[in-house]
């Protein structure tokens, strides 16, 4: 036994087995992610049943979501009236949606209290843009007051009223968000080339009549959008739905407000297929909506990769100067050791120092100082002194900034001393020689800790908070207006979007498949920048193996 342990196998085994249980940990921890995240497109059947609240029968309609088995006497005493000679009993929560109705969205029904549940064809999911989900069952379709479809006829009239509504709430979308916004963004514009006129004692009458009547022409294209904007809304509010919910009342519901209808119990498995991929469609390229527990989450995906790759561009060159200048140039003594210590040191102060460094010396220093050089027009409103997109790569830069200097160090310090003394006796200068020669062979541990940097930079919150993301942003930081991409604006980010969700939403049930699903998209996006710069790193490795032996 003693020999055993002396050859190392049990510690080879250890480390196998080590390796092994953390390989299955990630494992089960993407595929729990996957699990809960992906099936949130599915279309889900929604029941009906009846259920026994006291000396009354209700009925119930909704979509089944969770099952758990809770103690008799824990639902006997929250006033539930069930006799079973077994100490547990199960309950399940039922979506009920309709919120705007009665107030819930969903509810946990004890299963013995629960009636035969059937599955009618008729029955309606309703996405909305505003009070999540309604069932019913579909009666009518109404224009204006005149029912135009009832009965059997009334599905296929929907489905088509239901496509012109999206139709025209695109357009609705189209032209609130490009044409009026791009007007009131020219008059902006010549709010600020007047106030820096005025700033700058240059506003004659001439500028101020050219000013004027430029004014004038954005305002009748203004007040002629909001006219067409009027008769789209006219127009949407035609049509409505008609439906009975569960207390066998009809309700009327605007197809303005509807952003999707389907019948889930009536679909086939290929309708079924093609809903999912249309709804995970969506999920990737539609704004958010519905305090973001609903639509889409493109401009977090957005935002996200914009922010990483700017902190690169920011972090790469700052760390190699540094680690070259450390390695290559600086004299090897007290003071490199306490500059090396230090920055070991800063790889594990908290994320929120660095936040908090960055809202007070980035955004209110070095941002205050630019709006009054550069923006004094805007003043007071902040232009570069507000948190963005620029205060934020800055501040996950420095955060970041440690990974990169140490892993560069350690690969300029494993290119062998030979081949610098070849260069140099070849007549190269040092700096010809660190450029053509030594970086190069570098490149594979600059790569790996622009790697690290990334990983850690992309899945940062609370520094985050503090320097540039917002729950909503009204706009990407790239748009087709010149400088085309605006370092200054605020963005959203997959991390705090995955925070806000799901611990600040009014309705974090509904919220929670939304979670899952976008924590499984970030992990993806990591994975994805972390690949490209994986094969960049091997093929500089594959490029630059034959003079490792030199």
């Amino acid at each position: 036994m003693k020999d055993w342990i002396k050859s190392g196998v049990p510690w080879i085994w250890m480390t196998a087995g080590a390796v092994a249980l953390s390989v299955l940990a990630v494992v089960f921890v993407l595929w729990m992610t996957a699990a809960r995240g992906l099936t949130h497109f599915w279309p889900k059947a929604v029941l009906e049943t009846t259920f026994r609240d006291g000396a009354q029968t209700v009925r119930v309609i909704g979509e089944l979501r969770e099952r758990e088995e809770v103690s008799l006497r824990r639902l006997q005493e929250a006033g539930f009236n069930i006799e079973s000679n077994d100490p547990f009993v199960e309950r399940v929560l039922i979506k009920l949606g309709n919120r705007d109705l009665t107030g819930q969205d969903f509810r946990w029904f004890p299963l013995p209290l629960l009636g035969t549940w059937q599955y009618p064809v008729d029955i309606l999911t309703v996405e909305r843009h505003e009070w999540g989900n309604f069932y019913g069952h579909l009666k009518a379709v109404k224009e204006g007051e005149r029912v135009v479809a009832a009965g059997p006829q009334a599905w296929p009239e929907l489905q088509a009223r239901v496509q012109r509504a999206q139709r025209l709430f695109r357009e609705i979308y189209r032209l609130e968000k490009d044409d009026i916004g791009d007007v009131n963004y020219r008059l902006e514009q010549l709010r600020l080339r007047e106030r820096k006129a005025t700033l700058q004692g240059k506003l004659d009458d001439a500028l101020r009549a050219e000013l004027q009547r430029q004014r004038e022409a954005l305002q009748a294209e203004f007040d002629q959008l909001q006219q067409r904007l009027q008769t789209l809304r006219q127009d949407i509010a035609r049509d409505t739905l008609v439906a009975e919910v569960a207390d066998g009342s009809l309700v009327e519901v605007s197809l303005a407000k509807v952003a999707d209808v389907y019948q889930p119990n009536a679909m086939g498995t290929l309708d079924k297929l093609l809903h999912y991929a249309r709804k995970f469609w969506e999920f990737l390229t539609d704004d958010p909506r519905e305090a973001n527990t609903e639509g889409g989450i493109f401009p977090a995906i957005f935002g996200t990769v914009t922010m990483v790759l700017v902190m690169s561009v920011i972090v790469t060159p700052f760390g190699i100067m540094a680690a070259v200048y450390m390695r290559e140039y600086a004299k090897q003594g007290p003071l490199i050791r306490i500059i090396r210590i230090s920055v070991n040191n800063l790889a594990g102060v908290p994320s929120i120092v660095y936040g908090v460094f960055g809202l007070g010396f980035f955004v209110y220093v070095l941002g205050g100082n630019i709006d009054r050089l550069f923006y004094p027009e805007a003043l007071p409103a902040p232009t570069f002194g507000t948190p963005g997109l620029l205060w934020a790569s800055l501040t996950l830069a420095i955060l970041t900034l440690p990974v990169v200097i140490v892993a560069t160090e350690e690969g300029l310090a494993r290119v062998p001393r030979s081949v610098r003394e070849g260069s140099l006796a070849l007549g190269a200068t040092k700096a010809e020689t660190l450029i053509r020669t030594v970086l190069p062979m570098a490149s594979p541990a600059m790569m790996t800790g622009l790697i690290l940097a990334v990983a850690r930079a992309a899945g940062e919150v609370a520094p985050l908070m503090l320097v540039g993301v917002v729950k909503l942003a009204p706009s990407l930081p790239i748009d087709g207006y010149a400088p085309f991409v605006h370092l200054e604006r605020k963005f959203m980010h997959l991390g705090f979007h995955i925070y806000d969700v799901g611990f600040q939403s009014p309705n974090v049930e509904a919220a929670r498949p939304l979670v899952y699903a976008t924590a499984l998209l970030l992990v993806i996006l990591i994975m994805v920048l972390n690949l490209a710069a994986i094969k960049l790193r091997n093929h500089l490795r594959e490029k630059y193996r034959g003079l490792e032996g030199v």
